[in-house]
Order: C-alpha cells, then sequence, then structure tokens
C-alpha cells in the first residue's frame, strides 16, 4: 500500500480536538496457532462482553463492534450486541473473514485469508452476505468496515462505497503482511486520510525510543539483523508500539499516547479481539490473571486518556467531522 497523497489527510475541524476510538474485531473463537478452519466458530465468549462493555461506558467510550459472519448469524452474540449497543454511543459495523463467510467456494488456506487476494465477484458476494446480515442484527447499514488480517486489496475501496460505507480501518500502519501474501503498510501512516468515498482509520502504530524519527524503515532494517528489534527495544533506542493490550505492555502503550498526542496526531484508533475478554481463547488472555491484566491496562490508558484531554469518538461523530453528515 503505497503512502497517501499528501492532500488526502483529514482536516479534521478545529472543534474536533483530539479523539480516540476503540474497534473491537468481534469474531469467532479459533486456534490461533492451527490451520484457518471455515468450520470454527464458536462464539460463547460474547456472553462475557456485557460486563468489559460497562467498563468502557462507564469511562464515556464508544466502542465500535466490527462483526464478522458467525458473530451476524449467532443468537447469543445478535442478542449481546443489540444490548450494549443502547448505550447510544457505541455502534456495530463488519469484519470480513472469508474463511467463514459465505459463499464457501474458495479453499480455505493462508493467501486466501486475505480478502483482496480473492476473485473480485468473490470479494463482492462476500462483503454483501457479510453487510446483509450486520443491517439485520443492527437495524441499519453498518458504516465502518476492517478487513480480517487487515486483508485489503486494490478493489476495497470501491466494493466498500458501493455498500455504503464510509469509513474503512483495514490498514496497520507500519506493518508488513507481504510475507505471508498480505498487504505492506510500511508507508501508511497513522493519520486518518481520504481513501476514494471513504475516510481510511488506520489502525495506530507509534514508534517509540530515541531513534524513533527512523520509524518504519529502521524498523524493518533492524529486522533483518540478529535479534536487531529486541535489542534496539531494550536499549530504549526503537520500539514499534500498536495501541492494542494485546502483546503491548502498558507502559510502552503510555509512552506511545503521549507522543502521539503531543505530536499532534489528532485520532488515535484502539483495538483488540472480542475473544480475549473471555480467557483461553487468544495467545494475549490465557488466565484469569491475564485478563485482570488486560482490563487493568485498559482502566489506565483510560485515565491517562482522560488526564491528556483526549476524548472518545463515536462513528457518527467521525462520520459528522470528515464527511459533513449529522
Amino acid at each position: 500500500m503505497p503512502a497517501p497523497e499528501p492532500g488526502a489527510r483529514v482536516d479534521w475541524p478545529d472543534d474536533f480536538g483530539t479523539r480516540f476510538t476503540i474497534f473491537v474485531d468481534t469474531e469467532e473463537e479459533f486456534d490461533w496457532g492451527a490451520p484457518l478452519r471455515a468450520d470454527a466458530d464458536g462464539t460463547r465468549h460474547m456472553a462475557a462482553l456485557p460486563p468489559v462493555h460497562a467498563r468502557f461506558a462507564a469511562a464515556g467510550a464508544a466502542i465500535t463492534y466490527l462483526a464478522d459472519y458467525p458473530i451476524a448469524t449467532s443468537p447469543l452474540a445478535v442478542e449481546v450486541l443489540r444490548e450494549v449497543v443502547k448505550d447510544g454511543r457505541s455502534a456495530i459495523g463488519t469484519q470480513l473473514h472469508p474463511w467463514v463467510n459465505p459463499p464457501h467456494v474458495e479453499e480455505v488456506n493462508g493467501f486466501n485469508s486475505f480478502t483482496g487476494n480473492l476473485p473480485l465477484a468473490l470479494q463482492r458476494a462476500k462483503l454483501a452476505a457479510l453487510t446483509d446480515a450486520v443491517t439485520r442484527i443492527a437495524g441499519k447499514r453498518p458504516l465502518v468496515y476492517r478487513a480480517g488480517r487487515y486483508g485489503i486489496g486494490l478493489d476495497t475501496p470501491a466494493l466498500l462505497a458501493e455498500l455504503g460505507y464510509r469509513i474503512d480501518s483495514s490498514m496497520r500502519s507500519a506493518y508488513d503482511y507481504s510475507g505471508e501474501g498480505g498487504p505492506d503498510f510500511s508507508a501508511v501512516p497513522s493519520h486518518a486520510f481520504h481513501l476514494g468515498a471513504l475516510v481510511e482509520l488506520p489502525f495506530t502504530t507509534v514508534f517509540t525510543g530515541r531513534l524513533r524519527r527512523g520509524g518504519a524503515g529502521l524498523h524493518r532494517s533492524l529486522g533483518r539483523l540478529p535479534k536487531g528489534i529486541g535489542i534496539a527495544a531494550r536499549l530504549k533506542l526503537l520500539s514499534r508500539v500498536a495501541l492494542t493490550p494485546e502483546d503491548m505492555p502498558l507502559h510502552e502503550a503510555q509512552e506511545a499516547i503521549r507522543i502521539a498526542a503531543g505530536e499532534g496526531l489528532r485520532l488515535l484508533n484502539f483495538a483488540f479481539h472480542s475473544p480475549s475478554v473471555e480467557p483461553g481463547h487468544t495467545p494475549y488472555v490465557r488466565t484469569a490473571a491475564d485478563l485482570a491484566a488486560f482490563l487493568h491496562w485498559w482502566d489506565e490508558v483510560l485515565l491517562l486518556l482522560d488526564k491528556l484531554g483526549v476524548r472518545s469518538a463515536s462513528v457518527d461523530e467521525i462520520v459528522a467531522a470528515t464527511c459533513g453528515l449529522a
């Protein structure tokens, strides 16, 4: 993915201030260490979501649940999502995992798990099926989308615009998935930018450390050296920090937030996976202690954001600020 044109950067209104979003990859449970399977579609963790959501709601944080097809067709998940968005600010969007999303015609493998690698007609059919399923549970067309595994393709923006989407969040700034057959976002910044008829909200990445100005290019070079990335991080020279509690230590996230806000990033985009709200489903939350640490991470991050004057932004507020819609 090339860097956006300079003129594509979103010009936020002055009264928008500095804001943050939390996008949840709301998805089925599967074994992260095993090959992908079309029949791995468990959603029992959704029963554990309401008390976690309540913690965010109490802090005034709007959550956007990016539901994939197993979630959108699970009676339990549908009931939970309909209940939690009654807070009036949270919303339901979509996330496409092609291996569990009809029509099922392609071989299930790593390459095909990146939706942008599929034939255009199949991409359109899968996205239409998912959009219709989420529309039924939300009562309105979804406005925000994320490709599972960040598998955006060249055709994705036009397909999303056809179906009425306004926001895409399929790009993970400064990450490279080309070794697995996916996109390379090394040149993609963390700031929001216009992408055709859409607004792109990349999943925020911040470089910290004394050499952080070297950014993605230096990080890539260090990756070619034995243990180069780890040594640079331990020496506090360069760390790549994504805004997520999943495998990102709290102190590093706090430093990244201070840097991002201090350097004028107007929208900080956080994320996590819904199965992490219950132990045993993701590599990040295996035990009750892991879950307690996950929740503590969020408590401290939300406290810091409040101290810095960084307010939550709902999907509707972002659309209003970027697209001129109420």
